[in-house]
């Protein structure tokens, strides 16, 4: 199979290719990314090798390139997007231009080459907040950020492509990612690096919002089972079963690196700041066989445990550094 892959450089589209191509040494995969603060063409260094591997420095909204590098491909897995809510809030063109324009760009040339499979990754962020119970894939979008309405925006477009075009699409909604190589702007990260640095964690708020945690290796293993055997058409949410508030989410990383709660600085609430993300994943493990593999404590040790040993790769981000 022949795949395209935009954004696949960063944080979870590095994860799925690293884990695509380890699993398939006859998978041909390119990967396109602009390689804009938060892609790090590092993050594929352990499979820039691998015989069916192309890398392309290019922009999803830039059509000449898109028509190029979608050319010939079977499917396309579309990670690339503006995912920084607080970014979003002061400044929405990028995430419109990118998140919206640049699917758009991606299902014009996935139409043109005739591509067998267009999976859109999103985020369980369109469905806005829910105090009680959990989303199914039906529930309305009522997005709260620019972030998630362009998401919402796109996910629409993708969808529509199927009903007006027979286009087989799908798209794949996730909770709150964590991991390994996740740009230190996000919250596990970012306080991670901050606590071994010596420096403060801002908590917004009282640090009441709830969100369900899902690690990296096991979203992009829902990925991968929507990709082969998702229904076109079809919209699948993928959790992590772990529903943990942020004040509960940072002492239990205030505890993995020794650190205590005087290391706390509270801001003010983040504008529009959802309370509470739950999805329904039980269609995908119903119908696809989906479960989570790492327990919450389990992955997170490890995270923090990867953070610690890899100050060369986080630490020229954090202070700017340019890199590949």
């Amino acid at each position: 199979m022949r795949i395209l892959v935009t954004g696949g450089a960063g944080f979870i589209g590095s994860e799925f290719v690293r884990r695509w191509l380890t699993s398939e040494p006859t998978a041909h995969v390119t990967v396109l990314d602009k390689l804009t603060y938060s892609g790090v063409e590092e993050n594929l260094a352990s499979v820039a090798r691998h015989p069916g591997y192309r890398f392309v420095r290019g922009d999803v909204c830039d059509p000449d390139v898109v028509d190029q590098v979608t050319a010939g491909q079977d499917a396309v897995v579309h990670f690339a997007a503006e995912s920084h809510v607080d970014r979003s809030i002061t400044g929405a063109g990028p995430f419109v231009h990118t998140n919206v324009v640049g699917t758009q760009v991606l299902l014009d040339a996935a139409l043109r080459h005739r591509v067998g499979r267009f999976l859109q990754v999103s985020t369980d962020e369109v469905y806005g907040s829910i105090s009680e119970g959990s989303w199914t894939e039906e529930w309305p979008l009522a997005p709260s950020s620019p972030y998630s309405a362009s998401k919402a925006a796109a996910d629409l477009l993708v969808l529509a492509c199927h009903r007006t075009h027979g286009m087989d699409v799908v798209v794949t909604r996730c909770t709150n990612n964590y991991g390994p190589h996740q740009f230190p702007e996000k919250v596990v990260p970012l306080f991670i690096t901050n606590l071994l640095d010596g420096k403060n964690v801002p908590l917004y708020g009282d640090g009441r919002h709830i969100r369900d945690w899902l690690h990296v290796s096991d979203h992009c293993q829902g990925i991968e089972l929507v990709l082969r055997g998702g229904r076109s058409g079809e919209v699948y949410n993928i959790g992590g079963g772990t529903e943990v508030s942020n004040h509960k989410l940072t002492g239990l990383l205030l505890d993995a690196v020794g650190a205590d709660w005087d290391r706390v600085t509270y801001v003010a609430d983040r504008k529009g700041h959802d309370l509470r993300y739950s999805l329904d994943d039980s269609k995908i493990r119903e119908q696809l066989g989906y479960a989570p593999r790492f327990p919450f404590a389990e992955g997170l040790a490890a995270t923090v445990a990867w953070y610690r040993d890899s100050r060369s790769w986080w630490e020229p981000l954090k202070t700017g550094g340019a890199r590949g």
